[in-house]
């Protein structure tokens, strides 16, 4: 395996802040540049490969034998050797600068993606703790300028976490912005409960929950008076992408989207909104995902909408009017998924009243451990 390599700002010799090759990260945790690695399969053998330093740099490569726990040590510059060891078809195997299309081509490639998929109880910790950081990080955001959409997340040793939360600007929730929000959080829970004990785990699909959430966003829109006629009718000509034209969430590791998403042979379903979606897999023990709903209200999609007779005519534009300029709401959580159901990882401010009173008592922040959400 190739590590990342060191590169300099354009035509200086200042350094980029360097982040490690993923696939390389997540098998060695290497976190110095331009290194190799090396697993003798049969033995299990483990070589690290550095670069070789001028001794005036203290070159000694004792520090990273003892630092990653690899069986051997060696310069970069002897790497060659092992060309000269190996069959022909090896080179197949050899992840060299991995790009896209080569991960499509290489054996070792589809074996490491799909071993990325499912945590090891290690990985599920840190992803706990990325998770936790990051939710007690929202404690410092109270005061807002306006319309307060906040998708981020820290990560820890390269794991990621990804959480939005949808504050109102002043802290209090107008009438139209509960309606709204609370349609986007009963999609969020219901998708969360519908993977439970009674519930075949392996049987969920992920383009299903998409499905799910948009259905209920629909039905939401029907309660607050924005659409109105048949549920079936208005899922036929796709009117729930026109509010959430994203996919309803994505794998989390390493990378913030994590690779693996759609297994060799299946292809992305050809829809509005489905389109958009990350995942295509059946949910599996021990993933990590985002779930993460939301209702815009975007001028272009609504334009095409009210032009469109197939999807206009179940809009009510005179409501429809209160929201011009709303923006939207999205509400992202991280998840795992366990032998019977989930366990959420992220833990924020969700209800109307948690963030009312989030934002207005500075002396009482949040805490994840009165954290109230239920399922």
């Amino acid at each position: 395996l190739q590590g990342g390599e060191q590169t300099q700002r354009y035509c200086t010799d200042a350094d980029v802040l360097f982040r490690q090759e993923f696939f390389f990260h997540w098998t060695s945790g290497v976190t110095e540049p331009d290194c190799y690695g090396a697993v003798h399969v049969d033995s299990g053998k483990s070589i690290l490969f550095v670069p070789r330093l001028p001794e005036s740099y203290d070159g000694r490569v004792k520090h990273f034998k003892q630092e990653y726990a690899v069986d051997e040590v060696q310069h970069t510059c002897d790497v060659s050797l092992l060309w000269s060891l190996q069959p022909l078809w090896w080179s197949d195997l050899f992840l060299c600068a991995l790009t896209e299309q080569r991960a499509a081509n290489s054996p070792l490639a589809a074996v490491c993606i799909c071993s990325r998929l499912i945590k090891t109880k290690m990985e599920l910790e840190v992803l706990r703790y990325t998770n936790r950081i990051s939710s007690e990080a929202y404690k410092m955001v109270r005061s807002f300028s306006e319309g307060s959409l906040f998708d981020m997340g820290r990560e820890y040793y390269c794991d990621t976490s990804d959480i939005t939360c949808s504050f109102p600007a002043n802290g209090k929730f107008t009438a139209d912005q509960r309606a709204i929000y609370e349609a986007v959080l009963k999609s969020c829970r219901t998708v969360m409960a519908a993977i439970k004990p009674d519930v075949c785990v392996e049987c969920v699909k992920w383009t299903d929950m998409h499905r799910l959430a948009d259905k209920g966003h629909l039905e939401e829109l029907v309660k607050i008076g924005i659409l109105h006629g048949s549920m079936e009718d208005m899922i036929k000509v796709h009117l729930g992408p026109v509010f959430m034209p994203h996919g309803l969430g994505h794998l989390l590791g390493i990378d913030m989207h994590n690779m693996g998403g759609y297994p060799e042979g299946v292809e992305r379903i050809n829809e509005p909104g489905l389109m958009n979606l990350l995942m295509g897999r059946l949910v599996q023990e021990r993933m990590v995902l985002t779930v993460e709903p939301g209702i815009y209200f975007i001028n272009h999609l609504l334009y095409q909408a009210l032009v469109n007779p197939a999807q206009s005519c179940f809009i009510n534009n005179q409501v429809l009017a209160r929201f011009s300029g709303f923006g939207g709401v999205r509400v992202e959580k991280n998840i795992t998924v366990t032998a019977d159901g989930i366990e959420l990882l992220t833990c924020v401010p969700r209800t109307v009243e948690e963030i009312e009173a989030f934002t207005a008592d500075s002396a009482k922040p949040f805490s994840p451990v009165i954290n109230s959400e239920k399922f």
